[in-house]
């Protein structure tokens, strides 16, 4: 299990990374407004931006880790692990862009944390393999040391 913990945490780091870029992108865009202009347009020039665009393309990076980890664990297992992107989100935001980083979300972030620890902790079923519970239980592993 503890191999595919650093494709968990690069998903979540790529993940944070888009966030971060998005944010960006759309600082240096400004207010967005749709009078007088075609929507789709206004869509289009904000994907193509240079942040959003590669925040996008972060994001699918992101996606691509996190569906071979999902292919490797057990989904309850994973998922939790990208809420450790809030936290390195709320931390670089507060550190880049002047973000308020209070005492009620310094308290969240250490839940996040600890909860993330305790389901680290839990462990998971590798997907394709077989645990030593489950060989012991099945029928045909006694059958055969008889």
């Amino acid at each position: 299990m503890v191999k595919y913990i650093p494709f968990i945490l690069f998903t979540v780091f790529t993940n944070a990374a888009a966030q971060l870029m998005l944010k960006y992108g759309m600082t240096q865009l400004g207010p967005i407004s749709f009078a007088g202009v075609n929507p789709l347009v206004k869509i289009l020039s904000i994907v193509f931006s240079p942040f959003v665009f590669l925040g996008l393309c972060t994001f699918v990076i992101s996606m691509a880790s996190h569906l071979f980890v999902l292919s490797r664990v057990e989904l309850s297992f994973a998922y939790p692990f990208l809420s450790l992107a809030y936290v390195v989100v709320a931390i670089l935001a507060w550190y880049l862009f002047g973000e308020d980083l209070g005492g009620m979300r310094i308290a969240g972030i250490g839940l996040i944390c600890l909860g993330t620890i305790c389901i680290a902790q839990s462990g998971s079923k590798i997907h394709g393999e077989t645990s030593v519970a489950e060989l012991s239980s099945h029928p045909s592993v006694h059958e055969v040391s008889r």
